[in-house]
């Protein structure tokens, strides 16, 4: 039980009105170091009663400023002869409680993080905390909290020793390994930590591979990054449309040669077709509508085709990088439009895909034969990344083409 304290040093430094300079005096002499640092500190923006009270401790006459320079060692004195206190310090704590020293909590709590970091046993989670970034989001999430740290720590590698997964639900990894199907939604603490150790992971694939083959875009889906690790998230949602893939001898067809198919991401990640395409042009369009035409034109005679159906999802994503590692070279054509170009940045980038008629020549050409076919561009403007002829091209024209009308030129491309 705390000792009362002193009626005098009550009346003296006490009270309501006196707390915001007591807590600044707490602040100053919490930040001193005990080896000689200077004992003086100026302090601003004062009231007339807080500036008598600090002159009446220093012993000097009261007249008023806003500014005063503190002499700590003068008011230890005469608090000490008054018989009120040791020390200002003393004073202080037993009207308020104990000052800590700010120096050292702040090297402790260091220290603290720094065992949580030094603490992860997964290679990929390792890594990210051991970056400023990587360490200051554990904090974050943890309300810089090690010790919540550090059960964060352990519930993110408990489901990072479960990656990649082959087609696993993320409710059902949520489940099995936290207890909670939800433990791994969007916005949870452990979702956030464990999706940015895996894109630590694909950072260093990257650098390994001297390729951009994980192309993660500003409006990247949550979605799309469990899928690259194996887990699915509205598994039967958007799946990927495509054409006349063909598979290895004895693999069960997707579709009938000649009509149009779908990949789910579930089907895509928990059965991965073996992919006969090595060696082989892989044709990518934008619309559903041109892969109706070429079925229609050309049926089995088509050429591998695929359609992105706007941004590529995660059904799309998962089959473009299983065709790249089959061994398949991707060809783009969208629609002449900023959205187009943008799409086809992401695909070329993330894919090493090239462009099929898709180069500001193109437009020219489509400028000079589809005029009446025209629309005109809307939105801002999107550099080409393959062609730096192609956005001043479709400035100077204002003119966007939709894939569907320049289909003639397209089929004949496809037809084998």
């Amino acid at each position: 039980m705390s000792a009362p304290v002193d009626a005098r040093l009550e009346r003296l430094l006490g009270g309501i009105e006196l707390a915001a300079l007591r807590e600044r005096l707490r602040r100053f002499l919490g930040s001193r170091n005990a080896d000689g640092q200077a004992a003086t500190f100026r302090v601003v923006g004062l009231s007339p009663h807080e500036c008598n009270v600090l002159a009446s401790l220093m012993g000097k006459k009261p007249r008023f400023s806003n500014s005063m320079l503190v002499d700590i060692d003068l008011i230890d004195a005469a608090l000490h002869r008054a018989g009120l206190a040791a020390s200002l310090r003393d004073a202080l704590e037993h009207l308020d409680g104990p000052i800590v020293h700010a120096p050292a909590v702040r090297a402790e709590t260091r220290a603290r993080w720094a065992d949580v970091a030094a603490g992860a046993r997964h290679g990929d989670l390792a890594g990210l905390l051991h970056t400023p970034p990587g360490l200051g989001l554990l904090k974050r999430l943890a309300r810089q909290d090690p010790a919540a740290g550090v059960r964060l720590r352990e519930r993110a590698e408990a489901v990072l020793m479960r990656l990649p997964a082959s087609g696993l639900s993320r409710a059902q990894l949520a489940a099995t390994t936290l207890g909670d199907a939800h433990a791994l939604d969007v916005g949870e603490a452990t979702a956030s930590l464990v999706l940015a150790a895996w894109r630590k992971r694909e950072e260093r694939s990257m650098r390994a591979h001297a390729e951009d083959a994980f192309d993660t875009p500003n409006n990247e889906r949550i979605r799309d990054v469990w899928a690259r690790a194996g887990v699915l998230i509205n598994e039967l949602a958007r799946p990927a449309l495509f054409l006349n893939l063909p598979m290895a001898d004895g693999a069960h067809p997707l579709s009938p040669a000649g009509e149009p198919g779908y990949a789910s991401l579930r089907m895509l990640l928990r059965s991965p077709p073996r992919w006969a395409v090595r060696g082989r042009e892989v044709y990518v369009c934008e619309n559903p509508n041109f892969v109706a035409i070429a079925a229609d034109r050309l049926g089995r005679h088509c050429a591998p085709l695929i359609c992105t159906d706007g941004m590529p999802a995660a059904a799309q994503r998962a089959l473009f990088g299983q065709l790249v590692q089959a061994g398949g070279r991707l060809l783009y054509h969208g629609d002449f439009d900023w959205a187009g170009v943008q799409i086809a940045n992401h695909v070329m980038r993330a894919y090493d895909a090239r462009p099929w008629r898709f180069s500001s020549a193109d437009y020219e050409t489509a400028v000079e034969e589809h005029a009446r076919s025209e629309h005109r561009l809307e939105g801002p403007v999107v550099e080409a990344l393959w062609d730096a002829a192609l956005a001043p091209a479709m400035q100077e024209h204002g003119l966007a083409f939709a894939e569907e009308g320049l289909s003639d030129e397209l089929v004949r491309d496809l037809e084998r």
